[in-house]
């Protein structure tokens, strides 16, 4: 695993990183997370797409939308969550982050976690479940399962969740994903009752 504490982090975000020669060509800019340093849901997708690396946030493009329209619905904002990825730097042609480049990255998510403490993490999801969990994931079959996983000398709760862009090419995922998110709400402690009213007293 690669260290973050090597002058390229400053708190939560990236600044500079060389590690990945193909990233660092295909990239225009190093995607950092987005939302609350003290956030007690964090959810973590694989690597930026060609909207995320044009607009430097995480989930603005189709999938996105569909993540805004979730938290919605389970009573939050985009600004109430932190969201994030494995890698920062999009890959060519949107494929998927190679081993390697996830290793290279794990130092940076591992720093970003443990500052922000969350109360639990939403793997957005085959790449970021299966590195996280450290295991082959059957992401439409675990979706919604509660695991616990160690990253770096940390433990954290996590949920697996489908990626919010299969709800596009496959309506019969829109249900699972919106009913984890709205779980993974309650679980963190940040779901509403529609009053406004927090619904951690329930746990």
């Amino acid at each position: 695993m690669t260290s973050a504490d090597d002058g390229t982090m400053e708190g939560l975000a990236v600044t500079s990183c060389e590690r990945c020669p193909e990233l660092v060509e295909s990239r225009s800019q190093i995607v950092n997370g987005t939302g609350p340093e003290d956030a007690n849901l964090v959810f973590l997708g694989e690597a930026p797409g060609a909207n995320e690396d044009d607009q430097g946030e995480p989930f603005v493009g189709r999938s996105g939308s569909v993540l805004d329209e979730a938290l919605r619905d389970a009573g939050l904002a985009r600004a109430d969550v932190r969201i994030t990825n494995c890698v920062r730097c999009r890959p060519p042609e949107n494929r998927n982050p190679t081993s390697a480049e996830l290793a290279n990255c794990r130092g940076y998510l591992q720093r970003e976690l443990a500052l922000i403490d969350p109360e639990l993490v939403v793997t957005l999801g085959k790449v970021p479940s299966e590195h996280l969990l450290d295991r082959s994931v059957a992401v439409t079959k675990e979706a919604g399962d509660v695991v616990d996983v160690r990253l770096g000398e940390r433990s954290y709760r996590a949920v697996v969740s489908v990626h919010p862009a299969a709800t596009l090419y496959d309506g019969s995922q829109r249900e699972t994903f919106f009913e984890t998110i709205a779980h993974a709400a309650d679980l963190a402690g940040v779901a509403t009752d529609g009053s406004g009213q927090s619904s951690l007293g329930d746990f």
